[in-house]
This record gives structure tokens, sequence and C-alpha cells, in this order.
């Protein structure tokens, strides 16, 4: 009888084991799937609220998304789903450009596939979808990561969950799509750092940390220091002796470097492409300083802190809720953690906020590159951090110590206090009732504490308490923000969709379009056409040297070319330009349509030069008989042209001369204006150079430039960085001389064309008291000196046969005197040639462009381009999948 009851006993044991060994996965289930959940609902609900498309009328586009990564996006579909070389390569690009490191930083993220559901201008729903499934996955990997580390988890998985996927950095950097990958994958890489201790394998780390590499090296760089810091967190966390720590570091640099080179076949070629672009920028002097006085720092876990102003330069966006910043704190004072990991994780989290605030330190973060805007790209880091150690604390056995709680009260008591006597310091960004509202979440959050400690069953409450309060911020953060609308990117798109295709469809030969209306600097990325502007952090920088020497507006990372002279639209191929209808040609309700709807770029009378082929109702398209082809046979004297001393005048005439033989070709003479009138400015007789100054300041200060042409040639003005709209406003005949702005060095403006014997009259109104006329001249080109050069450079041009993203192919015939190849293609060490099949070097002209040598006669021509060390990179990467496979071999071989 005995042993039959202890056997039903034993019976009954195992199935209430079993049973809640059932409950407990069930229960973990459903933590994952809450945590996925609760920050899709969430900011679902409140971009419906929002009415964000397809809920509404606006959209998520805003600042970067909506002037650059947008249109990246529709290029993206367009190299997937039509056209595969443009991975390498895109004349899209301005005139022409490398793209593995655009790939590379901007678009390898694998949420990008949704965006091939979504053409047109449609793809701003697909954006919408990529990003709250951006802020439901880092949620779940949060999730994961806190299971995997704590076998005994709660209901506060999910609340921390969120408490990670809504942070401050993902809020204030959901218009920075292309870095929410980080934040997701971050959890996975550190769960495998953790696993090379607790199981002595690297699969996992090398699995996440290889493609976060692959996704976006710029941020996978940041959590790569920051895996060094864990894998010495770890190393304190688990030491028991100097061996185990050693093999431990072998199996961690072996899995950094197999990740490294499982990545090498896109970071290879990316890190060449940044040397020619971003790293160019890199700083080699270092300040040590601070860049604010840290206290400052405590504003930024008050709700509703980040607005339009903090962007450029404002402080980290670390907001992480009450209940995490003090379980923060409640870490280091934790007994059942042991000392040596609490000493270490003090030192980490000192050091990752001092690299919130001293120079040096934030510098080393951003790869020694002052960020353009977006400071402290590495926040997600430090809060991932803090939360981290919050979950650390309170699934390893918390005390919750009442002397703890209390110095934790009286650290938010004291930086509260702080906060509410320095209030006017923050008025940019904190009001009082933010400082209120998180007053009551801090006070909520001790609550909390005090209620875990007495009922830890009622964790599911106090993650509705941490939900809410990282709701409030996100809300309150992006109630900041405004948003473009719907119909402003949409009809744009479909208006410049429409008009692009009506010219690809009649002209399937290679050229390039040009257009005097602009949504943003990267349209032909977006309209899939070869155009002349672009903007992004992996630009080569000498496309943007070279447009400011022929007098476009130029920056770091962007061109846009929206002052082409009859010179520069027929060397660079410009055979299409589409333009936005004059609004003396509409109606007035159809003026304010077309302006909404196609906003200028530039005034250009010089397409009265070329022909008009077509219209519609908003645009018109014009073709130019002036554009030469991709390539064409020139005289050899232009391999020694130079220009660096030139002005954009004086560059486009000796360029253009030099390609014809021509070297000492004048084709401009500057003019005198007619008449010059000067109201409430001080009178000067000499224009160029001079500073206008006001008489009287509180009456409007105009200076009259009248002008009659003697000729129907075309007219244009040279405009100093000081002559811009943010100085003065600039008519033509009462018309708007639309510019764009800024520029940074001398622009070339349009003027007049076919004008001979009609006044031209220009109008300056000063909005300061000073006006600089830096470089403010007017030339006038020779009609018949560049007709006869631009037929001399179009006897033999390059007749394209075959073209596509990173191949042109085609035949020319040159003479003696013309045996030089020039192309507009842009120089670069991937581009190869092939005459008549045989190698030959590629030569960099004007420090810009490919040309080739040739021989009198007719030859096959075939340019193409594979990005530098890309096949380096290629080997690499097979040689680290050899290896794995090759151990995977060994084990397997030894087993047996």
């Amino acid at each position: 009888m005995l042993k039959k009851a202890i056997w039903e006993k034993r019976n009954m044991m195992q199935r209430t084991s079993l049973h809640n060994t059932k409950h407990l996965i069930g229960s973990r289930k459903q933590q994952l799937i809450v945590s996925f959940l609760i920050p899709l609902l969430l900011m679902s609900s409140y971009f419906i609220y929002r009415k964000m498309a397809p809920f509404g009328p606006s959209s998520l586009l805003t600042v970067d998304l909506g002037q650059q990564y947008v249109d990246l996006f529709a290029y993206f579909r367009h190299t997937i789903l039509h056209d595969p070389t443009a991975f390498f390569y895109s004349f899209s690009k301005a005139i022409g450009g490398d793209m593995t490191g655009t790939w590379a930083y901007y678009l390898m993220s694998p949420f990008n596939l949704i965006l091939l559901f979504f053409p047109g201008k449609s793809i701003t729903t697909g954006i919408f979808i990529i990003t709250i499934l951006k802020y439901a996955f880092a949620g779940l990997t949060f999730a994961i990561l806190l299971q995997k580390l704590y076998p005994h988890t709660n209901w506060l998985v999910p609340g921390l969950a969120t408490a990670y996927a809504l942070m401050g950095f993902s809020i204030a950097n959901q218009l920075n799509l292309i870095w929410l990958d980080a934040p997701i994958f971050l959890p996975l890489i550190i769960l495998g750092i953790d696993r090379i201790f607790t199981d002595g394998k690297i699969r996992w780390f090398v699995l996440w940390l290889s493609l976060m590499l692959i996704i976006n090296y710029y941020m996978a760089y940041m959590i790569c220091i920051f895996c060094i810091l864990y894998f010495i967190f770890d190393s304190a966390r688990y030491y028991t002796s100097f061996h185990d720590i050693l093999t431990a570091s072998k199996r961690f640099v072996s899995g950094t470097l197999l990740s490294g080179g499982f990545a090498s076949w896109i970071l290879m070629p990316t890190f060449y492409i940044l040397t020619q672009s971003k790293a160019q920028y890199t700083e080699t002097s270092v300040k040590l300083k601070f860049d604010y006085f840290p206290f400052k720092m405590l504003s930024k876990f008050l709700p509703g802190t980040f607005n339009f102003q903090q962007m450029p330069s404002g402080l980290p966006n670390i907001f992480i809720g009450a209940f995490c910043m003090i379980g923060f704190i409640l870490y280091f004072t934790s007994a059942n953690i042991k000392l040596r990991e609490r000493i270490t994780a003090a030192i980490i989290s000192l050091f990752l906020f001092l690299s919130l605030c001293f120079q040096p330190l934030n510098l080393f973060w951003h790869a020694m590159q002052f960020p353009w805007w977006y400071p402290y790209r590495f926040s997600f880091i430090v809060c991932f951090w803090m939360i981290f150690l919050t979950a650390r604390y309170l699934f390893s056995k918390p005390t919750f110590n009442p002397k703890a709680l209390l110095t934790s009260a009286a650290i938010l008591v004291i930086g509260l206090i702080y906060l509410w006597l320095n209030l006017s310091t923050f008025k940019n960004y904190v009001d009082q009732n933010q400082l209120i509202i998180g007053s009551l979440f801090a006070a909520l959050g001790l609550l909390s504490y005090i209620l875990l400690r007495q009922k830890p069953a009622l964790s599911w409450l106090i993650t509705i308490i941490i939900v809410l309060d990282v709701f409030v911020n996100a809300c309150l953060s992006l109630n900041n923000i405004s948003f473009v609308s719907q119909s402003e990117f949409g009809n744009y798109t479909t208006e410049l969709d429409k008009t692009i295709g009506k010219i690809q469809k009649q002209d399937t030969s290679f050229y390039r379009i040009g257009k005097t209306y602009m949504r943003t600097k990267d349209d032909a990325m977006q309209a899939a056409f070869n155009g002349g502007s672009h903007f992004s952090s992996t630009f080569e920088t000498q496309i943007p040297n070279f447009m400011q020497k022929i007098g476009q507006p130029d920056g770091d990372g962007f061109v846009t070319y929206s002052n082409g002279t009859l010179i520069t639209d027929s060397l660079l191929g410009m055979k299409y330009w589409s333009k936005n209808i004059d609004s003396n040609q509409l109606g007035s309700s159809a003026t304010s349509t077309a302006n909404a709807t196609l906003p200028a770029l530039t005034f250009k009378p010089d397409l009265s030069s070329y022909k008009l082929i077509g219209q519609d109702s908003l645009t018109q398209t014009y073709k130019n008989p002036y554009a030469l082809s991709i390539g064409f046979g020139a005289s050899s004297s232009v391999k020694d042209f130079n220009g660096s001393k030139l002005d954009p005048i004086q560059y486009q005439s000796q360029l253009y001369g030099s390609l014809a033989g021509q070297t000492k070709s004048k084709l401009f003479t500057s003019q005198n204006f007619n008449e010059v009138i000067f109201q409430n400015i001080n009178q000067t007789t000499k224009l160029t150079g001079s500073v206008l100054k006001k008489n009287n300041l509180s009456k409007p200060g105009v200076v009259t430039f009248r002008f009659t042409p003697p000729t129907n040639d075309a007219y244009y003005l040279t405009f100093g960085q000081d002559l811009n709209p943010d100085n003065a406003t600039f008519t033509v005949d009462g018309k708007p001389l639309t510019q764009y702005s800024p520029y940074r060095n001398t622009v070339v403006v349009n003027f007049a064309n076919h004008s001979k014997g009609k006044t031209v009259t220009l109008k300056i109104q000063l909005k300061k008291m000073n006006l600089w006329l830096e470089n403010f001249t007017l030339y006038r080109l020779n009609q018949n000196k560049f007709t006869k050069l631009q037929q001399n450079l179009n006897e033999s041009p390059l007749k394209v046969t075959s073209h596509n993203s990173h191949k042109i192919a085609g035949k020319i015939t040159v003479t003696k005197k013309n045996r030089f190849l020039m192309t507009t293609i842009p120089y670069g060490k991937g581009w190869h040639a092939k005459v008549d099949g045989k190698s030959v070097k590629v030569i960099k002209v004007a420090k810009t462009f490919c040309g080739i040598q040739l021989t009198a006669g007719t030859h096959h021509v075939v340019l193409t381009y594979w990005p530098p060390y890309l096949f380096i990179g290629l080997i690499v990467s097979v040689i680290a999948l050899i290896i794995v496979m090759g151990y995977f071999w060994w084990i397997k071989k030894n087993r047996h």
C-alpha cells in the first residue's frame, strides 16, 4: 500500500510539474506576442489618429525621410524589379556614381522588401507598415533577450520591451527609418555574446552581427564598440578563472572576425567609397571639452522633449520612462548581484554618459565625424544599457531595500528640483506641463517598486504604467513634428512619373534630363531617370567639386543642377528639359495648383533656345539640340586641362574650348547694365564687390538694373554666396528669379535669352541693412562661337548601341584631330574600358570624367563598372564561409 501511495504521489507531482512547465511555456510565448503587439498597436493607433496614409491625408514623410529616403526607397524598388545592375552604379545619382555605399547605408534592410508591393505614390503606405513593424520587432527581440537570459520572467517583460521599443532614440529617429534596424538586432547580438560564456558557441553572435554589418555598417560600427564593452561586462559577470575568460576572448575575437568576413563583400567596396566621400570630412583635431553642462542631460528624461529645434544640435534622446530610470539606479544597490559586476557596470555606464557630453568620446562613437544633424546617434545603446540593467535587477531576485528606494527617490527629487530651477534654460523643448507629467510618472515609478515588493503578481499592472509613460512621450514628441501631406508627395510623384515616362517611351537612348522644378534632390532616383542632382551621405566629393566649378549649388553630400547654361547642358548631355508652366499661361486656380504640385526650382530663359516637343496641363517638355552624346571625339589637349583657379564662367568656356582643341577660346564677355537706379541705398559706380547699404533702415532698399540686350544671345549673371534669398528678393521683369538656396560658392544664373531690343529689368530688394554684391557680373554667351564648337564636338559622337546602369557600349569614328574619347561619365577606379575587345586605360579628365585615348578610325567601345574591392570582398566572404563549413565538417567527423 505504501509503495502504491508513493507511486501515485510521484505521478501526481510529475503531472503537476508538466502542467506548470506547459503553463510557463505558454506564458512566455504570450509575453513575446504581447511584447510585439503593444508597440505595433500603440504606434498604429497614433499614426491613424494623425491621419497618416493610407488612413488619411497626411504621411510619415518629414525631413530626411521625405527629402531623401523615400526617393532611395523608390530606387530600391526599381533596382529589384526592373534593373538589378543599378545595385552597382546609377546615373540617377547626380551625373553618375557608385551605389554599393548607398546600399550599405540606406537600403539593405530586409524590411525594405515590403516596398516592392507599393509603387509610386503608395510607397508611403509601405513606409507606414515598415515603421510600425520596426517598433514591434524591437520590442520582440528585447523580450527574447530577457527570456533567454532569465528563465523565470513575469509580465514585466512586455513593459520593459515596450520601453525599449519606444525609447527616446527610436521616437526621435523615426524619420531616420534606416537606423531603426539597429535596436532590433542589438538584443540578438548581445544574446550571442552571452552564449559565448554560457555554452561556448559563437554561431548566434556571428549570425546577427554579420547581418547587422550588412544591413547598416554605420550603426553596426556603434554596436561593435558596445559589443566590446558588453563582453567586458559579461567577463566580470561570468568570471570563474583567467583561463575561461581567455578562451571566451578568443571566441569573441573569432566571432567578430568571422562576422566581418561574411560581410566583406559589401564592407570592402563601401569602405573604398567612404574614402572618396564621407571619410574626407573626418576630424583630424579633437578638442578636450564638454559639449554642454552634463546635468542638462536630465531634461531628456522628461516626456516630449524632442522637436524640430532638437534635430540639428540638441541633447541626446535617452528617454526610457521613470520606471526604468529608477531600476537603473536600484541595480547598483542590489546585494544579490556580485560587486565586481556592479563595479564593471558602473564604469561602463560612466563611459557611456561621458560619451554623451564629452566631445572626444562623442566623436569616437561617430567614427571621428561630427554628425550633420541628429546628434548622439549612439543613444540607442545607452537606452538599451539602462533598460537592460533594470531587467537585470528585476529578474535577479531583487531585494527592494527601503533605503535603496529612498535613495532613488532622493536622486529623482534632486533631479526634478534642478530642472524646475533651470526651466528657462530648456524652454525650447521643455515646459511646466512636461515637468509635472514627468514628476507624476516618477512618483508612479516609485510606487510600482513598492507594489512589486508587496504583490509581485501585479507585474501586469506595472507594465501598464510603463507602457503609458513611454507612449505619452511618443505622442508628445511626435506632436511637435509636422509631416508632408500625402497629396503634396503623391501629386508631385504622379506628375513626375507621367512626364518622365513620356520622354523615356519615345527615346530609349542614353541621355540626361533636367527640370525647372524639384521636390527633392533625389527626384531622379524616385522616377528612375538620368539627372544631375543628388543628396546622400555617401556622395563622392569629386561631383560637388565639379558642380561648384561650373556654377551649380553644392554642399557636403549634395549637388543641385539648377543653373545649367547652354554650355553645361550641352556638355552633360541634358537632352530633355521638363518645365513647370509659367503662371501667365494658366488661370489663377491652375497657377496655385501648379505651384503646389511642382515647386519651382530655377528661372531658365535658356529654354527658348530649345525645341518644345510636348505639353500637358502642368509641364512643357523641351528637347536640347546642342546636347552631346555621353561620349564624343575630342582634342587630346583636354587631358592637360586644369581649371582649378578659374571662376565658373571661365571654367565653362575653357573646358568646352579645350575639348574642341581651342584652349584660348573665349565664349563669354562681360556686359554693363544700361541703367542702375538706387532707392534708399547708397549709390556706387562699381557694382561687383561693392556693399549696398540702406540709408533708412525703416524703408525698403531697392536697386533696379535695366539692360537691353543688343543680340539674341543668352545672358547670365554670377551671384556670390551672399546674394541669396535669405538676404534679398530678386525679380526679373516682375517675376521671381527663382534659385535654389543655399549655395556656398558662386553660381551662374540664367538672366535673358532671345530678348534682343527688349529691356530686361532686374530688381534686388534688401532684406537686411547691408548686401554684398559678391561676384555680381553680367555676361553674354557668344552664340556663334558656341554653336561652332558644339558642331565640332558633335562630329564624332559615341553611338550607344546598348546601355544599362553599369555598362555602356557603342561605336565611334574619330579622326586624328579628335581621337580622344571624352565621356561625361564620372571617373572612378571601378570603370574599365575595352576598345575593339582589348582592355585600355581609363584616363581622368578635368579631375572629374573618364576619357580614353583612341587611334583614328572606327572603334567599338565598351565601358563597364565593377565596384573596387568587391571581388576581393567576395573572396574574403567565401573564405569565411569555407572556414565555417570546414569547422562543422570537422565536428561531425569527430563525433563518429
